[in-house]
Formats: structure tokens, sequence, C-alpha cells
């Protein structure tokens, strides 16, 4: 704990038990006005007072020991973030609770950043109301962050050819459309501006209002990208793309905005850079708050990305987020309406089903956590019954945690009597853009494997 920093304590998501935080440590320099002799009251309010935002960051808060010997120790799980926490005691702000993804080199967003990039996702942090961060900007979500969307997203629009009517008022020979005659009367008493007249024409033209704006948030973001606060690797890997926007953005000037227009005839492309800009613009308007950000949905697309690479190495197809629908007439409130696996992967006959799921298992291998079976069971069921809809005798499917290292183990189910198996390989993938090839290459590899061991029955 750094109070003086305005944070309360760091950890990292998808920890299954964090070390003990002794609740006198935390009477001397937090609850100053507990009782010592019953602090395990105080740790019960602490609990109670912050529940919420501790739901909201996906934390679970637990108590160990009696009266005064009385500790606490905390449980994540997908979700990054940073929430701001009240004494029990005074009920005053004590610090920030800050959850950090696993893996962080610097600058804790770096990997995070370089995965959201490679993806191409807008993946933003929800925001709610409360107290504003004790830490300020330290734990808020940097502005790199979106400043990197945006130039994702501009790129895209730069290579669209995005022309408007834009207004302008011209002096012309002929009356002809909108003439500002207020200002020809006041010119034309001069002879030679009796035959010129103001008019307003319209012109199409990609040097409009609204691509000024962009630009102007564009200077904003390129400022932000070159500065200290960008981690120095994303500095490098994005300055080549910086230059091709100053090339092609060169004639456009900026226009100063505190919002740009979203409008309903923008297509998705044009939207999309409003909104990332708008973002930006809105950035240091709006105090710190509790904000998060689910990892679980970024693996997801981390996984479905790795595997659509092996499926072009290997001549497969990949198909991402594959609904298998209930054709069910008479449902109850609580069936579900289809199953979706995260993806499915096709080779040849084979068909392997894929499911990501970004949990703690691959970093507790030895714990004996009921949480962890329990949760580990339903995931088991869950590829097998996603494997069910394969007509193999021979059914194959991969189920994908985060991990510290490229890792594979197989649990094979097999039912002699039927000459029926499934065999399910759980893959170990460490979230980080520098680990995708060695993954891609074992995946190849295991895949031939597989390939061989199970060949499809005529």
């Amino acid at each position: 704990m750094t109070k003086d920093q305005g944070l309360f304590h760091e950890i990292h998501c998808l920890t299954e038990r964090s070390s003990l935080i002794s609740g006198r440590e935390l009477q001397k320099k937090v609850f100053k006005g507990a009782d010592k002799r019953i602090i395990v009251l105080y740790l019960q309010k602490f609990i109670q007072y912050n529940s919420d935002l501790f739901r909201f960051l996906g934390v679970e808060v637990f108590i160990e020991g009696s009266d005064a010997n009385a500790s606490i120790y905390f449980k994540t799980s997908q979700f990054i973030g940073t929430i701001p926490l009240k004494a029990p005691d005074t009920g005053k702000q004590i610090g920030d609770f800050v959850v950090s993804p696993r893996f962080i080199g610097k600058n804790r967003f770096e990997e995070y950043v370089e995965i959201l990039d490679l993806l191409e996702g807008d993946i933003s942090p929800e925001i709610i109301d409360s107290l504003p961060l004790a830490s300020r900007s330290t734990f808020r979500p940097p502005l790199y962050l979106e400043a990197v969307k945006f130039i994702s997203a501009l790129e895209k629009l730069v290579k669209n050819n995005w022309r408007k009517f834009d207004v302008k008022e011209i002096q012309s020979f002929q009356p002809s459309g909108q003439v500002n005659w207020n200002k020809y009367a006041n010119q034309s008493y001069k002879v030679e501006d009796r035959l010129k007249y103001p008019v307003r024409k319209n012109f199409l033209s990609e040097f409009h209002s609204e691509f000024s704006e962009i630009r102007f948030v564009y200077d904003l973001c390129k400022t932000e990208l070159l500065s200290p606060n960008t981690p120095i690797s994303t500095r490098i890997s994005i300055s080549r793309r910086l230059s091709f926007l100053d090339e092609r953005l060169y004639f456009h000037k900026p226009k100063i905005t505190s919002k740009i227009q979203v409008r309903n005839a923008d297509n998705l492309v044009i939207r999309e850079t409003k909104q990332i800009a708008n973002r930006i613009l809105n950035f240091n308007l709006i105090e710190g708050s509790a904000w998060r950000v689910d990892f679980a949905d970024v693996f997801e697309k981390f996984v479905q990305y790795i595997f659509k690479e092996v499926a072009k190495s290997i001549g497969g197809k990949f198909i991402p987020n594959l609904k298998i629908n209930s054709n069910t007439r008479n449902k109850f409130q609580w069936n579900l309406n289809n199953l979706e696996p995260d993806g499915v992967l096709l080779k040849n006959e084979m068909i392997f089903f894929i499911d990501a799921k970004y949990k703690s298992h691959l970093y507790n291998k030895y714990d004996q956590s009921e949480s962890l079976k329990e949760e580990h069971r339903k995931d088991l069921h869950q590829i097998l019954a996603y494997s069910s809809f394969n007509d193999a005798k021979n059914k194959i499917g991969f189920l994908c945690y985060p991990s510290n290292k490229v890792e594979i183990s197989k649990i094979e189910y097999s039912f002699s009597q039927m000459n029926f198996s499934n065999q399910i390989c759980m893959i170990g993938i460490p979230f980080k853009k520098d680990s995708i090839q060695k993954t891609k290459e074992i995946l190849i590899e295991e895949i031939e494997k597989l390939s061989l061991s199970y060949p499809i029955s005529t």
C-alpha cells in the first residue's frame, strides 16, 4: 500500500488468491480510527462499503482469521481497471484499488496497446460514476490507448473517398444561386463591382469542415503518441504510419473543435473515426473515475486471430463465432437460442471446435481449489457440447487458456463399446504479441499430428 501515491493496492488480473494483508497493518496505515481489538468488524465494513465497486471490477474479497488477527485477501477475474475505495471508520477516500494486466513491461498498458492495434478492435474502457480516482491520472487509462485506435481508424478513412458538399461564397458575374444581396448592395456603389455578385455555391470536395476537425484531432493524437507518455516500442511501431498520414493530410487545415457531429448518413468507417475522435476530445474533460476493461473479450479475439493465421498456413478455413441455432418452438424463458463457439477450424474433412477462456487455470496447475475444478468442468462440458456437432467418430476440441508459455495438454474421453472418442487439447497461449509466431508453429504441428492420428471414417 502506497497511500502517498493515491494507491491502496495493485494486483494482477486472474489472481486466484493474493497475499494476505494484515488488519493490524491496515489499522496503522489506513483505518487509523478503527479499534484494533475488533479489526475484523472494520474489515467487514470495508468490504460492505466498497462492495458495488469491487463487484464492478470482478474482485472478490475474503477475510481470514478473527478479532485482532484478521487479514484480508483478494481474488481477481478477467477485468483490469481501477476503483476508488472508502475507509470503514471515517467513510473518507483512502486510495485506489488497481487490477493490472498479467504481462506488463515498463508501462502496464504496453502489451495491451500492441494487441489491440494488431486485432484492429475497438475495445474501450467501461466507465461508471464514482468518487474521483485518488491517483488522478496515474492509474487512469492513458490517452495513447485511444490515440492508437484513432490512427487505425483514420488509416481506413483516408483510403475512402470521403467527400462532402461544402458551401463557399464566391464572386460571380451572374446572379445565379443564393446571392448575398446585402453584401452586393454595400459594394455595388463602385461601378467596377456592379456585375460582381457574392454567390453561395456548393462544392463537392474532401476539403470540408468535418475533415478539418478530424485533422485537428489527428494533431492531438500525434503529439501524444510522440510524447514520453507513450511507451517507446509503441512510438517506434507507429512512426511510419504517422509519416503516411502526414503526407496524406498535408493539404488539410486543422479546425479547432470540442465535438465532431456524428450523422446518421455516415458510413461505418466515418462513424467509428468520429466516435473515437470525440472520446479523445472529451478525455481531459472527464474526471478520472472507476473503469474496467474485459480482457476475456480481448483474449477471445486474440485466439481467433491466431487460429485465423493457422488456417491460412495449412490451407484450412476458420469461422469465428459460428452460431448453432436452436429450432425448438416451445421454449422456456431460460432456454438458449443458440450456441456460439469462439471459432471452428476446417481442414479437409476434419473439424476443430475452439473455445477461448480467459481464466487462471494454467497459472494454478496444482491448486486444489473447488472453484477452479467447477469452472474447468463447465468449460469442458461446453467444448464437448460444441464438438457433438461433428459427425466424425473421433472428435477434437481446443480449449484455450492464457499461460506463461505455449503448451499443450490432452484429455481423451472414449466410449469403447461404440468406438467413439473425444479428445480435448488444452492450449496454453501467452497473451503477448511476440508469442504469436511460436504459438502458431506449435498449433500447426499439433493439427498435423491429429490429422494423422484420427483419419476420417468413410
